[in-house]
């Protein structure tokens, strides 16, 4: 089974305008709400490449129990801890000529609903995934993905840690399955700045010796590179088109391997579902369908089994 946690979720509301003007009253082209949240966006990616997974995380007020019912009516399984007091986030995404954010707070998580959150950690067993994904709120410990590995280091559950700098480098102790820096993160681990593609394969490696078993690194026009557990290295160009939003293309990476890794065992494949299921997010206003990633693929989706 394939867990995700989202720490801090949301309802993202995406609004078309033909420009951005501070100041003034700004008028929209088109507007939509969709279920944000980078573990949020994992599930709902595996979901539309036909895997289930079980979304974790902490709601609060008349946002989260929206979330939690558009998630539903998406036909996903959801274990949301909700929060008595604050509100889910409300994440507004500006496309007016470039991408403007303007991202809410979220709830404060109680340390009685922390504890909740690991009683449910607690159901996962050898074999298992568990996504963790997304910066950490300000109400919880910085060290908290370094306690959630720590407590699932002798249950052989497949961890997958999209984080940056110090966040992941302090759990590569752990071995996790997968981590996903970007090749500007990559650097900065190492405080570097990485030029060639040989530069970014030694730093990967690099994040190998402290621990991770396979780094799978995105470099956005330039496609991605995988240094995995086996000593192979695959590299993939993405797919041309025109980009229309790039929130939540890692996140389908990260889905795309995932589904790519489970549904056949091959790394390459994995590479090759990540990348088309990132490019196609990126060509959409949202998160990928199968039929769109599908259109992406080189080689015929039974390949995948998807």
């Amino acid at each position: 089974m394939i867990y995700t946690v989202t720490f801090n979720p949301s309802l993202d509301y995406v609004v078309q305008a033909e420009h951005l003007i501070p100041g003034e009253i700004n008028r929209t082209t088109s507007e939509a709400v969709y279920p944000g949240g980078k573990g949020v966006n994992v599930s709902v990616l595996l979901l539309n490449l036909g895997m289930e997974s079980t979304v974790i995380g902490f709601t609060a007020g008349f946002t989260g129990k929206a979330l939690q019912e558009m998630l539903e009516e998406f036909g996903m399984k959801t274990e949301f801890i909700p929060l008595a007091q604050g509100q889910t986030r409300i994440n507004v995404k500006i496309h007016a000529g470039e991408e403007t954010e303007i991202n809410g707070q979220g709830p404060q998580i109680t340390e009685g609903a922390l504890q909740q959150l690991f009683e449910k950690l607690k159901i996962l067993r050898s074999g298992d995934v568990l996504v963790l994904a997304g910066s950490i709120p300000s109400t919880l410990p910085e060290n908290i993905y370094e306690w959630i590995l720590m407590c699932l280091k002798d249950r052989n559950v497949n961890v997958v840690v999209d984080a940056t700098k110090d966040l992941l480098l302090n759990v590569l102790k752990y071995h996790p399955f997968l981590i996903k820096p970007n090749n500007h993160e990559l650097g900065e681990m190492f405080q570097t700045v990485l030029t060639t593609e040989a530069e970014i394969i030694a730093h990967a490696k690099k994040l190998q010796e402290k621990g991770a078993r396979n780094v799978l690194v995105s470099m956005a026009k330039d496609g991605a590179v995988l240094v995995t557990e086996n000593g192979e290295i695959y590299k993939k160009k993405p797919r041309k088109g025109t980009v229309v939003n790039s929130v939540g293309a890692g996140d389908s990476m990260v889905a795309g391997f995932l589904a790519g890794y489970l549904r056949t065992g091959s790394y390459e494949r994995a590479l090759e579902l990540g990348t088309a299921a990132g490019s196609a997010t990126a060509f959409q206003s949202w998160l990928a369908s199968r039929e769109e990633i599908v259109k992406l693929l080189d080689r015929p989706c039974g390949e995948y089994h998807i």
